[in-house]
C-alpha cells in the first residue's frame, strides 16, 4: 500500500499581540505596537503529523508566551525595531529547541502617530493617522405637506474608527467588586480605544446650512477629542473611559 509522505510543515502561532512602551526620565515615551506571527518546522515534527506522537511538538501558548517573555525582558532597542525583535524571536526558538530547524516570525507594524499641539508632539499620547471614517446624513422634511415652502433640516455628521492610545494618565480603581472579580485596581495603565463621535445640525431651511464649515467643524471636533483625552485639566489622570468619554462630549 502506498503511503503519503510530508514534503513540507510548519506550525505556529498567529496574531500575538505586543505593546512595548519605553519611558523615558523627561516624561517622553514611545510605543511600538505589532501582530506577530510565528512557524515552526523541521523533520523531527513528522511524526506528530504521521503517528498523533506529541512529545516534540512546541504548544502555541508557548510560542505566545516566548514572544511576550522576550518582548518584556529584551533591551528596548532589540523590541522597537521591527526587524530586530523577530530576529530575536527566531534566534532564541532555534536555539532553545533543538528540533525545530527553522522558526519562521513575521511581523505587522501597528504605527500610531504622536499627537501634536501648537506644532508640538504630546510626549504620551498617540493616534493611527487616517484610520477614522468621516460620514453625514442629512434629514429634510417638509413642515405642511404636501407644500414644500417650509422644511426643517435636520444633518448628523461625524467620524468613526479613530484609534487612539495614551500610555499613562488613565486609571481604574474603586470599582465594583464582587466573587468574580479577578481585576486588580489600576492606578497608571495604558489605555488603548477607538471613538466614533457625532455632532448635529438642526435648521428651518438648506439657506441656514450652506454658511456653515463643514471642514472645519470636523477638524475642530477631531482636534478637541484628542485634546481632551491628551489634555484636558479636570481629569488629567481619567477615572474611567466614562470619564473620558464624556470630558469628549462636553
Amino acid at each position: 500500500m502506498e503511503t503519503s509522505i510530508i514534503k513540507s510543515q510548519a506550525y505556529g502561532k498567529d496574531r500575538v499581540r505586543v505593546v512595548r512602551v519605553v519611558r523615558h526620565a523627561d516624561g517622553w515615551q514611545e510605543i511600538a505596537d505589532y501582530s506577530v506571527c510565528i512557524l515552526l518546522s523541521g523533520s523531527a515534527f513528522e511524526s506528530s503529523y504521521t503517528k498523533g506522537d506529541n512529545k516534540l511538538v512546541v504548544a502555541t501558548d508557548s510560542q505566545k508566551n516566548t514572544v511576550y517573555y522576550l518582548a518584556k525582558t529584551l533591551p528596548a532597542d532589540r523590541v522597537m525595531v521591527p526587524e530586530v525583535f523577530a530576529a530575536e524571536v527566531a534566534s532564541f526558538m532555534v536555539k532553545k529547541y533543538s528540533h525545530v530547524t527553522t522558526c519562521h516570525v513575521k511581523i505587522i507594524t501597528k504605527p500610531w502617530e504622536r499627537m501634536k499641539f501648537d506644532n508640538k508632539g504630546h510626549p504620551h499620547s498617540f493616534y493611527r493617522e487616517g484610520k477614522e471614517t468621516r460620514w453625514t446624513e442629512a434629514f429634510v422634511t417638509k413642515n405642511s405637506p404636501p407644500s414644500a415652502a417650509a422644511l426643517s433640516v435636520t444633518m448628523n455628521s461625524g467620524f468613526y474608527d479613530l484609534e487612539v492610545l495614551k500610555t499613562t494618565n488613565s486609571s481604574f480603581t474603586d470599582f465594583w467588586r464582587d466573587e468574580l472579580t479577578t481585576l486588580p485596581d489600576m492606578p497608571d495603565r495604558v489605555l488603548s480605544t477607538k471613538v466614533l463621535c457625532q455632532w448635529k445640525f438642526v435648521a428651518d431651511s438648506l439657506e441656514a446650512l450652506q454658511g456653515l464649515s463643514f471642514d472645519a467643524i470636523y477638524a475642530g471636533a477631531k482636534r478637541n477629542t484628542l485634546d481632551a483625552l491628551a489634555n484636558d485639566p479636570r481629569a488629567w489622570v481619567h477615572a474611567s473611559v466614562q470619564t473620558t468619554l464624556y470630558i469628549m462630549a462636553d
